[in-house]
């Protein structure tokens, strides 16, 4: 096979940096998204009960991305999440996860 359709097959290299890279913890998230983009809002629950009748999230960070990437990251941690599982066992969040259960998805309406 010529070089250039071997290449062409094969997927990059890819090399992450660390070099720049910070660590942050956080216990609350919320997701929002339009069109052209998710936002994916981390912050830090600081509530000390269950019982509160309000709770303040502080934002640490919004992570802007395509749809496209949204949905490889989608993937990624639901992936991660099977795994975590089959080795520790069910995380009960309190909430149905099982997306075949869920309503579906209303299709995208079309543009004249």
């Amino acid at each position: 096979m010529p070089e250039n359709k071997k290449a062409q097959n094969e997927q990059p290299e890819v090399v992450w940096n660390d070099s720049n890279m910070k660590s942050l913890y956080v216990n609350a998230t919320n997701v929002v998204g339009g069109r052209e983009e998710i936002m994916m809002l981390l912050g830090l629950n600081q509530a000390w009960s269950m019982g509160q009748g309000k709770v303040n999230v502080d934002i640490a960070e919004r992570v802007v991305m395509t749809p496209y990437t949204a949905k490889r990251l989608a993937i990624m941690l639901a992936a991660t999440l099977k795994a975590y599982e089959a080795k520790f066992g069910t995380i009960d969040i309190g909430v149905q996860t099982d997306a075949s259960k869920a309503p579906a998805a209303k299709p995208a309406a079309k543009k004249a």
